[in-house]
């Protein structure tokens, strides 16, 4: 069955320690789905859908629709609202716990959106941004972590989340929300970000692993020259003469600092320490 699906009563309150704040104006969530671009015969993949905010706007326009949500009462809802359709699914439990592969037969194919806790951006990016990768991502986050996701390189939110995210995809901020659009009220204001993974990848697992790595001590140490990282950091141990071998066939200057490095920038000198 198709068509338009029951929205949950409200609850009595938002669960803080579930980061639950919800979108509230039809006019963003319309806008937000209209990002996302998911047509008839589109897989897509709702994180949190909460009390349906983005749910009603999808639910009979895609092909199928698989909703992801931790709160045991609302995914509860959610089964019970979807038993008689064969376009909606429900899974209940966290999606750190969900590999995408296992929802979907084509999980490159994925359209993946949602207004996720911001107390776990991070980790839900990454996860997201794990081998196989959906086909575009668009999420609601705060403020500050969305322009951290498209940070200038030498700027100081420029950092190991941009690298993490560029290095396997574009990202683009597509508009601010502002907190007054939510219930209850956060402390902060939103805005929507969209990833779309390069495809094919550009970048081999061997490498993404290596990268990871050589970021997060760069940006541990990211007032120390690169070249002293290299070397002294305990996740690296770069020999000196191999530091040296590299920076001259690189031909960079080790000198500078991580923030002065670009994604392939980074991504070339990953590949060379491995």
């Amino acid at each position: 069955m198709r068509g338009d699906i029951e929205l949950p009563a409200a609850p009595s309150r938002a669960r803080k320690a579930l980061g639950q704040n919800f979108l509230v104006d039809a006019n963003l969530q319309r806008r937000i789905v209209s990002v996302l671009g998911a047509g008839a015969h589109d897989e897509v993949v709702e994180i949190g859908p909460g009390r349906g905010a983005l749910t009603a706007h999808l639910a009979g326009r895609v092909g199928r629709l698989i909703l992801v949500e931790l709160d045991d009462l609302l995914a509860a809802h959610w089964q019970g609202a979807s038993a008689d359709r064969d376009d909606v699914d429900v899974v209940h439990r966290s999606i750190l716990d969900q590999p995408l592969r296992e929802l979907s037969a084509r999980p490159e194919r994925l359209l993946v959106v949602g207004n996720i806790p911001y107390n776990i951006t991070t980790p839900i990016l990454f996860h997201l941004l794990g081998r196989p990768r959906p086909a575009r991502i668009v999420l609601m986050v705060q403020k500050e972590v969305g322009e951290r996701i498209v940070a200038d390189v030498g700027t100081r939110a420029y950092g190991a989340l941009a690298v993490g995210v560029r290095s396997v995809a574009d990202a683009r901020l597509r508009f601010g929300v502002s907190r007054r659009a939510f219930r209850p009220v956060p402390g902060v204001d939103s805005v929507v970000v969209e990833i779309v993974p390069h495809a094919p990848p550009r970048t081999s697992p061997d490498d993404e692993e290596q990268l990871r790595r050589l970021t997060r001590a760069a940006f541990q140490w990211r007032r120390k020259q690169f070249q002293k990282t290299l070397r002294d950091h305990p996740d690296l141990g770069v020999s000196a003469d191999r530091v040296r071998q590299i920076g001259e066939a690189l031909a960079v200057d080790l000198r500078r600092r991580p923030e002065t490095f670009g994604p392939d920038d980074l991504l070339a000198l990953a590949r060379a320490i491995r």
